[in-house]
């Protein structure tokens, strides 16, 4: 798993927002991630709506860092007065239990209680990631996921 290697949280710079929005164009990960933009390619859409996000006082954005290594992003953020968590890891760091320590490291941090994640009905690595975090599945939804060109089922966790 994750020998010797630290995992560590820090307030997102503009300039992340490259590695990010090369991780999102990975055609395994945006599958998983099922929700993406529609236009994943769109540079400057992506670099447009992050900025925007990193100044958004509502909006939790920080970087994961493994050693020194940009590894992915987390983020705390509100829809319709609910807080949610979203996340993104780089897929060569798939598997190490990066994401379970960046959300518990985040959960530290975030107050924000409830708290609810969404995920895709097959996405099991980040399903698993939330109930070692404490979330419980609470709910399903169904809708459009760009990645998929398809209606599907999303699984609702919450963490109270």
């Amino acid at each position: 798993m994750m020998q010797n290697k630290e995992v560590k949280l820090r307030k997102t710079q503009k300039s992340d927002l490259e590695f990010f929005f090369q991780f999102q164009l990975d055609k395994e990960a945006s599958y998983l991630a099922a929700f993406t933009p529609k236009d994943p390619t769109d540079k400057e859409a992506y670099f447009e709506k992050y900025t925007k996000h990193l100044n958004d006082p509502t909006i939790n954005m920080q970087t994961i860092l493994v050693d020194a290594t940009i590894a992915g992003s987390i983020a705390k953020f509100e829809m319709e007065g609910d807080a949610e968590i979203t996340y993104w890891i780089d897929k060569k760091f798939w598997g190490q239990g990066i994401a379970t320590i960046a959300l518990k490291n985040l959960l530290i941090v975030e107050s924000a209680r409830p708290i609810f994640g969404r995920v895709a009905f097959d996405n099991i690595g980040s399903q698993k990631v939330l109930e070692k975090c404490g979330f419980v599945k609470v709910g399903e939804d169904r809708g459009f996921a760009n990645a998929r060109q398809a209606e599907i089922e999303e699984f609702i966790y919450k963490l109270e």
